[in-house]
């Protein structure tokens, strides 16, 4: 029986599923489940992130990362850790352009979250020279100054949606039509969390994701007591309220409740939730992607990197560098939100 089928006999039975829970079911189920079963990078598969498409990005965040540790003191030991590691890519450039970083990669304990076996076993063969820790929740990091960067992994973070009618709200769920799955609306809730939406309009749609504030509270405790820094980077927006869950397959957006397991689900991130969840952080103003990657020496990068190319090598490379850093593209779509404890310094480019 598909996965679909058993969503559809389940909620027939027992009634309407949260979009949470419907995201949790597609991309985590053991048998059927997105990523639990396979490897949905790159051209073949459903999307392509930053690091796919050129090492200056990993470059970049990874000489970022170091300097923070040096603005902190060089804290031996420290943890260098990524949620949501993909193939390892990310992590392989940052560990190859700190190999010059003068005792960086002697203090550092390299730790991913990973939720995804198949992921798991791409991110041991793409690290395979380097000692690595893979756990399944921030809570197992290892115990010490935290550097912690997560690159579109807040935005598979599974969410719940509220409809404003009136002075209440309603949330959207998932039920069963005429045999298959869609969507309908819960009865009036009351939801403490949304108490700082109380002034929307009749019919504004609000996205909240539970999982993220957890996950960035632990975080929180862990660099406000023993120092680090986090750096966060998505697609997303400060605080805005809106329907953003999306279904993509094969480089397209699909309908999110067609094929079930067969295709990625994610919604944009509200990074002032995140920073509201970590209070005892000090956030940098949240920056757009290309404008960070161009403060941190990306162009002068990518500028000493062509030199070696030429042909569909040297077109392909200059795309990458427009895809990363221009407004149309992935520029401005993306953001970029560090913290740090109170007193310590910025991560550089913010």
């Amino acid at each position: 029986m598909s996965l679909k089928d058993r969503l559809v006999a389940r909620i027939s039975e027992t009634g309407p599923i949260t979009v949470a829970d419907y995201m949790v079911e597609c991309l985590l189920d053991p048998r059927d489940g997105y990523y639990t079963t396979r490897d949905p990078l790159g051209a073949a598969g459903d999307f392509t992130t930053a690091p796919e498409i050129s090492q200056m990005f990993g470059e970049i965040i990874g000489l970022a990362l170091a300097q923070a540790w040096l603005d902190q003191g060089s804290p031996r030991p420290a943890t260098l850790a990524e949620l949501g590691p993909g193939r390892g890519t990310l992590m392989a450039d940052i560990l190859r352009a700190t190999r010059s970083v003068p005792g960086f990669h002697d203090a550092v304990q390299i730790a991913l979250v990973e939720a995804s076996p198949v992921l798991a076993k791409k991110q041991v063969q793409t690290l395979k020279v380097h000692d690595i820790t893979t756990v399944d929740s921030v809570a197992d990091l290892p115990d010490a100054p935290l550097f912690v960067v997560a690159n579109e992994f807040f935005d598979a973070l599974p969410i719940r949606q509220f409809l404003r009618e009136g002075e209440t709200w309603r949330e959207r769920q998932i039920g069963v039509q005429n045999g298959t799955l869609a969507f309908g609306l819960g009865g009036p809730t009351d939801q403490p969390a949304l108490a700082s939406w109380s002034e929307v309009a009749h019919g504004t749609l609000v996205e909240l994701r539970p999982a993220a504030g957890a996950i960035m509270a632990e975080i929180a405790a862990r660099i406000a007591e023993q120092g680090g820094a986090a750096l966060i980077i998505d697609y997303g927006s400060w605080g805005a309220p809106g329907h953003t869950f999306q279904a993509l397959s094969a480089h397209e957006k699909v309908d999110p409740l067609a094929a079930p397991g067969n295709a990625d689900l994610t919604a944009h991130v509200d990074f002032r939730a995140l920073a509201e969840a970590a209070p005892v952080l000090t956030p940098a103003p949240l920056t757009p992607q290309g404008v960070f990657l161009e403060r941190l020496g990306i162009t002068q990068r990518a500028q000493t990197l062509a030199q070696q190319l030429t042909g569909p090598a040297r077109d392909s490379h200059i795309a990458a560098h427009r895809r990363l850093t221009h407004p149309d593209e992935m520029g401005d779509l993306f953001k970029v939100l560090g913290l740090v404890a109170p007193g310590a310094a910025h991560l550089p480019g913010l």
